[in-house]
C-alpha cells in the first residue's frame, strides 16, 4: 500500500488521517505513524485523564489506546463525528465499550496473536519459579543474608510428574501446554468447548468439563481466559478452597479474573505454597499483603514486553488504520460480544 490519502481526509495536511496515540510505542512504530499519518504522540508516556482522551475523541479520525485507557459509552458518546477507529494497541479489549462503539459506527480493532509467545514464556517462568520459592531465593541473596547451601534451606516442590491445570485454552494456552509438556507436566484443561482431538494429542491435554473438578486436581492453576461478564471473580473464594493443599496459582492474563481477598487469605493460611501474578485490581499498586508474602512473585504487567512482541503490535495497529483508511475492512476488527 501506499502513503494513506483519501478525500474524506482532504482537510487533514497531504490528505492524511489524524491519529492520536495515548501512551509512547517504540521508536521505530512512532516513526512510521509520522510518516504515513498526520499524528499525535505522547513522548512523556504520560497516561492521559478521561478529560483529555474525549477532547482527542473529538478532534481525531483515529484513536490508538492501550490497555491502560478505559473508553467507555459516555466517552464514546462525546466522541467527534470524525472518529471513525478505535485502533487499540494490544489483543484485549475489555477496556473499550465495544456495543457503544458499535452504535456510533465506530470500528473498534485490536492486534491478536503478537504476545501469544512471549506472554506463555513468562507464564512458563511463574510455573517454574512458584514452586521452587525463586523469589524467596533472591531476597535472601540481595538481603545479603544467605548463609551458604544446606540440605534442607529453601526446598520447594519438583514440577516433573505434577499437573498443571490451565483455564481457557485459546493462542496462550496452547502456548504454555506447549512449553509445560517439556518440563514433563501432566497437562488438563477447561475450556468452553473441547479442543479437536488432534491438538489434544499434540499437547497431551486433557479436557475436563467441570472447572471444579480441574481446580480439585491440578497442583498448579493458571489462567488464560479473557475477562468477560461471565469470568469476572472466576476463581472466587468457594473455587480457591477447592485447590489442593499445597498447590499455587499463576495469573498472567487479566487480574479480575481472580478474588484477591480470597487468594490473600489461602496464602495466608498456608492453604496454597504460593502464586505467580504479572496482573493485579488496581495497578500500578499491588496490595502489600502479597509483596510481603515470601512466596508470591509478583511481575509488573510485562507478559507482553518484548521488543518484538511491541513492534509487532505497532505494524498491526498500522496495518489497521491503513486498511481503514483506504476504505477497507481492517484484518482485525474485533466483532465479537457486538449487538
Amino acid at each position: 500500500m501506499t502513503v494513506v490519502s483519501d478525500s474524506r481526509f482532504a482537510h487533514r495536511p497531504h490528505g492524511r488521517p489524524k491519529v492520536v496515540v495515548t501512551r509512547h510505542l517504540l521508536p521505530s512504530v512512532e516513526a512510521r505513524m509520522s510518516e504515513l499519518f498526520d499524528v499525535v504522540l505522547n513522548p512523556e508516556d504520560r497516561p492521559l485523564s478521561q478529560d483529555e482522551i474525549i477532547a482527542a475523541m473529538q478532534d481525531c479520525d483515529v484513536l490508538v489506546p492501550t490497555v491502560t485507557d478505559r473508553i467507555d459509552a459516555h466517552m464514546i458518546a462525546n466522541a467527534g463525528d470524525r472518529l471513525g477507529l478505535i485502533a487499540n494497541f494490544g489483543a484485549g479489549t475489555e477496556h473499550i465499550d465495544l456495543a457503544a462503539a458499535y452504535r456510533r459506527k465506530i470500528i473498534v480493532t485490536n492486534t491478536p496473536g503478537v504476545f501469544t509467545d512471549d506472554t506463555a514464556d513468562l507464564t512458563m517462568a511463574l510455573i517454574i519459579g512458584t514452586p521452587r520459592r525463586l523469589r524467596e531465593g533472591v531476597a535472601l541473596v540481595r538481603r545479603n543474608e544467605w548463609t551458604g547451601w544446606a540440605p534442607s534451606a529453601l526446598l520447594g516442590r519438583q514440577i516433573g510428574g505434577k499437573v498443571l491445570g490451565i483455564v481457557g485454552m485459546g493462542r496462550i494456552g496452547q502456548a504454555v501446554a506447549q512449553r509445560a509438556r517439556a518440563f514433563g507436566l501432566k497437562i488438563i484443561y477447561h475450556n468452553r468447548h473441547p479442543l479437536p482431538a488432534a491438538v489434544e494429542n499434540m499437547h497431551g491435554a486433557e479436557f475436563v468439563q467441570e472447572l471444579d473438578e480441574l481446580i480439585a486436581r491440578c497442583d498448579i492453576l493458571t489462567l488464560h481466559c479473557p475477562l468477560t461478564k461471565d469470568t469476572r471473580q472466576l476463581i472466587d473464594a468457594r473455587r480457591i478452597r477447592l485447590m489442593k493443599p499445597g498447590s499455587c496459582l499463576v495469573n498472567t492474563a487479566r487480574a479480575d479474573l481472580l478474588d484477591h481477598e480470597a487468594l490473600i487469605e489461602a496464602l495466608h493460611k498456608g492453604a496454597l505454597i504460593g502464586a505467580g501474578l504479572d496482573v493485579f485490581p488496581d495497578e500500578p499498586s499491588v496490595d502489600p499483603r502479597l509483596l510481603a508474602h515470601p512466596n508470591v512473585m509478583t511481575t509488573p504487567h510485562i507478559g507482553s514486553a518484548t521488543v518484538e512482541g511491541r513492534e509487532a503490535s505497532g505494524e498491526k495497529v498500522i496495518a489497521n488504520i491503513r486498511f481503514w483508511a483506504d476504505g477497507h475492512r481492517p484484518p482485525d476488527q474485533v466483532l465479537e460480544g457486538l449487538v
